[in-house]
């Protein structure tokens, strides 16, 4: 703050706000959040989702937030990989929107949101960054805050299985909270 003599004892004030990174995302129309539903597993499958960033993107991903939900029939892992190549047909998602709808026309996602359920085997290539357990009825949830960064051809992936329970059936949600950056 700094004031000015000569002004009746009324100072002049900068204002300064400091705002999130995400909300200052979404202003820009670069922020995104989507999600794949009913991801079937069990009975020796495991499903996935992933963020992928296809090569000619143009952006880097920063992922933001991730969730696990509703997985009510057993316990579960949840495999957490960089830049791996996960093993079924990826299905691309509708359920991804721009968080910030005041923008016409609304702008579209470089990235991609990709599932599979029911799948065989594991991913392969990559890293294995970190593993989560869940119980039944739980959410998984962490948020990044954009430090997980991946350049065009890379990828954010969860991959779920129910190892303690094999012979249960169970399906689940992982949905996404993301921003790109143009390169």
């Amino acid at each position: 703050m700094s004031s000015k003599k000569g002004n009746g004892g009324q100072g002049r004030f900068i204002q300064a706000v400091d705002i999130p990174q995400e909300l200052y995302q979404s202003l820009k129309g670069k922020y995104f959040i989507g999600y794949a539903d009913e991801l079937s597993f069990g009975r020796g499958t495991s499903a996935w989702a992933r963020l992928y960033n296809p090569p000619n993107s143009g952006v880097n991903l920063h992922v933001n937030v991730w969730t696990v939900t509703d997985v009510s029939d057993s316990t579960f892992r949840a495999q957490f990989w960089f830049n791996a190549d996960p093993p079924g047909t990826p299905i691309e998602s509708e359920l991804v929107t721009p968080a910030n709808t005041a923008i016409t026309p609304l702008p579209m996602p470089k990235i991609k949101l990709q599932y599979a359920t029911n799948v065989f085997g594991e991913p392969t290539g990559g890293i294995k960054a970190f593993v989560r357990r869940g119980q039944p009825e739980t959410t998984l949830v962490d948020t990044e805050n954009g430090k997980f960064i991946f350049p065009p051809g890379g990828s954010f992936l969860i991959f779920l299985s129910n190892p303690e329970t094999p012979r249960t059936a169970t399906s689940g949600r992982i949905a996404f909270g993301w921003w790109e950056a143009k390169i």
